[in-house]
């Protein structure tokens, strides 16, 4: 799998099916590690956070999340091969691939009710898949009790697959931080894929997220939460990229 490097990020060069195929030998392998799924916005954050920079270098794979970043995946690895690694595709392409029941999922986050109504819809939508709990965590820091609560509850049901719902970069520094806490094979952060696959909020059409423009249609819905994620980072990470493809920042190519 080749890497290459993003302003100081190191990102994977990959599609759903190397991915998924990635995770499902980790699975087998019981070989811990945690997925990002990183485009623009967790990028810019990396820019000014030291410590949420390593989490994101620290992650068994960071996919490629948001056109722009595939766009430069092709420029610097190269490959026709290469596409948008998006959390909730990455989901339902894990769902389809575990039918059988073999492999335990478990999904922690999302506003109140949201993991029950996440887990419904994909059971109805993937017959035999197998999802062993839920955990809808508080919006702040998990204190003692709710530590040991959470560490209990994945010990009982053994999940190999843990789908972390918070958003970016919550969701990336919880994963570092619990993934050698508890008794799971792999975390994946997903972010919005929990309300989407659990419809409470609407996906961009297909066309749109293809065209590199879903951003916009998401600031349009969620224009409050999402202001300064759009109208600030997005000219920011240009003004960084363009600087980087003239030459002022070189990284080679790790593979």
């Amino acid at each position: 799998m080749a890497r290459f490097n993003v302003l100081g990020v190191s990102m994977c060069a990959m599609n759903l099916k190397i991915a998924t195929e990635a995770i499902l030998a980790a699975v087998k392998e019981h070989r811990k590690g945690y997925v990002c799924v990183t485009g623009v916005h967790g990028v810019t954050e990396a820019q000014e956070d030291v410590g949420f920079r390593a989490v994101l270098n620290g992650a068994f794979l960071n996919t490629t999340d948001g056109m722009p970043m595939v766009w430069l995946a092709k420029h610097y690895v190269g490959g026709s091969w290469i596409e948008r690694v998006y959390g909730p595709d990455l989901m339902l392409e894990l769902f389809e691939a575990t039918r059988d029941g073999a492999v335990r999922h478990f999904f922690y986050g999302g506003a109140p009710g949201v993991a029950e109504e996440l887990k419904t819809k994909l059971k109805g939508r993937f017959p035999g898949v197998n999802i062993v709990g839920t955990y809808c965590p508080p919006f702040r820091p998990l204190n003692a009790v709710e530590n040991s609560e959470l560490a209990a509850t994945v010990r009982e049901t053994k999940p190999d697959l843990m789908w972390i719902g918070l958003s970016t970069p919550k969701q990336e520094r919880f994963m570092a931080e619990y993934l050698p806490k508890l008794e799971t094979t792999v975390m994946l952060g997903v972010g919005a894929a929990f309300d989407f696959h659990s419809e409470r909020v609407r996906q961009a059409p297909r066309w749109i997220q293809r065209s590199g423009f879903e951003w916009l249609y998401r600031l349009c819905s969620q224009p409050r939460r999402l202001a300064r994620r759009y109208l600030i980072n997005n000219p920011l990470f240009l003004g960084r990229i363009a600087l980087q493809l003239s030459g002022a920042r070189k990284y080679e190519i790790e593979r």
